[in-house]
């Protein structure tokens, strides 16, 4: 995918804000204009602070970390679990449970039974149980997916956090700055966009709009997880070619030592 432009930020209305009389003062810098009682995000601000944020989310990714997608608004929520998925990073699409980051230790305990669940359906003795008691097991493995699914792989916090619509997931947001995990976000015209690390202003209630810039977002994470790879043949090859260049520098060695037992 080439650079991202204005123009493409302005054909998926990124631009549109919220009604005036809605707005957050916070959001004055990244307010181009009013018009017809609207507010309207200057893109250019838009531009900078998605180049800023996807070289952050490129740099944590490269490391190995982990990014956390929030977004249980509707129209927001497929296209968040899909990039997520995509990129093999976590998400929440449906309810975000208070202290899923501050009570992490609670959540695992959540996750391990859900997989406790899922070695038991497929056992043998799991279909020698009644009939309800199978519906029951089925039922609560259901509601944990429900809240947990996006997250079943994450084993320790994430680094980062991403957020489409920073005041709808303000418990998100609350709980990451509590603990120092960065957070990223789209911030719309109604925000505060001082409360997170790397606030992206921008339309958080258009389909068009959510899908750009999570697509670009994505594309931050792919380099990232692409530059890993690339680290890891890297180092993998330089381990080879040492331990090449050690075996062709013994036989040396031990001629050397040879000779100086021979006189």
């Amino acid at each position: 995918m080439g650079k991202i432009e204005y123009k493409d930020l302005l054909d998926a209305g990124v631009h549109f804000g919220h009604l005036t009389r809605k707005w957050d003062p916070r959001m004055a810098p990244y307010i181009f204009m009013e018009k017809n009682g609207i507010h309207i995000i200057d893109l250019n601000k838009t531009l900078v602070s998605l180049e800023s944020a996807k070289e952050a989310l490129r740099t944590i990714v490269r490391s190995g970390r982990k990014v956390m997608f929030v977004a249980t608004k509707k129209q927001a929520k497929d296209i968040v679990a899909t990039e997520a998925a995509k990129h093999k990073m976590p998400f929440v699409t449906e309810r975000w449970l208070g202290g899923m980051l501050t009570n992490f230790a609670t959540i695992r305990k959540s996750l391990k039974k859900m997989a406790s669940i899922d070695k038991l359906m497929k056992d043998e003795a799991y279909q020698n149980l009644a009939k309800r008691e199978r519906l029951m097991i089925t039922r609560e493995r259901e509601k944990l997916e429900k809240t947990l699914g996006g997250i079943s792989e994450l084993t320790r916090l994430p680094a980062a956090l991403f957020v489409v619509d920073v005041k709808r997931e303000h418990i998100a947001v609350r709980e990451a700055i509590k603990l120092n995990i960065p957070v990223f976000g789209m911030v719309d015209t109604n925000s505060n966009p001082d409360v997170i690390d790397y606030p992206i202003p921008a339309n958080d209630d258009a389909w068009k709009s959510i899908q750009l810039i999570i697509s670009e977002i994505g594309s931050a994470i792919d380099e990232g997880l692409q530059e890993r790879r690339k680290d890891k043949e890297d180092a993998k090859r330089q381990e080879i070619e040492d331990e090449k260049k050690m075996v062709d520098e013994q036989p040396e060695a031990v001629t050397e030592e040879k000779d100086e037992t021979e006189d």
